[in-house]
This record gives C-alpha cells, sequence and structure tokens, in this order.
C-alpha cells in the first residue's frame, strides 16, 4: 500500500466510517499493539459519544472515506424524490439488505433506504423494525448532508423532509 493512500486524511477533517457515519478525524498516533507500532487515525463520532481507532494503512480497506462532493449529495437528493421500490421478498431479507446498504457507507444506497422506508402520514404504520431502519439511514444521511454542507443537522434534516415531502405532493 503506498504511503500517499494512506494519508488522505488528516486532523480535523470529517470522514465517513461505513458503520457508524460521519465522524471527525481529531489526531494521528502512534500506539503499540502486540509488540508492533501501529499509527492509528482516532476518530471522535460526537454524537455517540465514541471515538475509534483505525489502522492507517487499514482506513481504505474498511470502505473509510472523504465526506461525498455536493454532487452526490445531489444524486442523493434526486434518489429521495423517485417512486419507492419494495420487493415483494420477506421483510427479514428486506431489512437484511436495508442493513447491508446503510452499513455500505455509499450515500445513495443509505438515500435508496430512505426513499423506500419513508411513510407519508395517509400511509399504513411502520413497524418497529422498520421505524428503526428507516431512523438509522435518515440518521446517516442527514449527518452527511449537514457535514457537506457546512450546516447544523436541523437544517439538514429539513432539507432532506423537504424533498421527501416534495416527492409526495
Amino acid at each position: 500500500m503506498s504511503k500517499s493512500k494512506k494519508l488522505d486524511f488528516r486532523p480535523n477533517e470529517y470522514v465517513v466510517y461505513p458503520a457508524h457515519g460521519v465522524g471527525q478525524i481529531v489526531s494521528i498516533e502512534e500506539q503499540e499493539v502486540a509488540g508492533i507500532s501501529l499509527e492509528l487515525f482516532v476518530i471522535s463520532f460526537e454524537k455517540d459519544k465514541m471515538t475509534l481507532r483505525v489502522p492507517t494503512n487499514k482506513a481504505t480497506n474498511v470502505g473509510m472515506r472523504a465526506l461525498s462532493s455536493p454532487d452526490v449529495i445531489g444524486q442523493a437528493m434526486k434518489t429521495l424524490k423517485g417512486k419507492a421500490k419494495v420487493k415483494r421478498a420477506m421483510w427479514s431479507r428486506r431489512a437484511q439488505e436495508y442493513e447491508q446498504k446503510i452499513n455500505s457507507g455509499d450515500l445513495i444506497a443509505i438515500a435508496e433506504v430512505v426513499r423506500d422506508l419513508h411513510r407519508t402520514d395517509d400511509q399504513r404504520e411502520q413497524s418497529y423494525s422498520e421505524r428503526q431502519l428507516y431512523e438509522a439511514a435518515l440518521e446517516r444521511l442527514t449527518r452527511e448532508v449537514a457535514a457537506v454542507n457546512g450546516a447544523d443537522e436541523i437544517a439538514a434534516a429539513k432539507e432532506v423532509g423537504d424533498v421527501l415531502m416534495s416527492r409526495a405532493a
């Protein structure tokens, strides 16, 4: 693995870690684990009150990436406007697919989950597991939109909500 590839991330930069969403690199530190010296990214997930340490040489392998570009955010918003695609498979199978999409870290895939699980007031109530997946996907999406736009999460949530409501109208 080339050195230039692993040092793409800098302290105070926001990154997306697939399983946890948007976090901020606090520092890059050396640590000795089992007699081997490792260079680690220290990533803070403020909202979850969690700190993650990722070896710098494994960051790209685990799917850690920079924030999406405004173009990708635009594509995600376009995805939200689309018609919900609900497969006729059993809920457990669909739930697994949604979970994989959420944990992939791919913003477009996360937007698809939000689109597919979004319910308007006149539609039937969501089950508990549907609501959990929807809220997880929505939170990931709004956090990244907020980080990219340099806005707070409330403004990002309103933007995403407006796009979802415009679809229903």
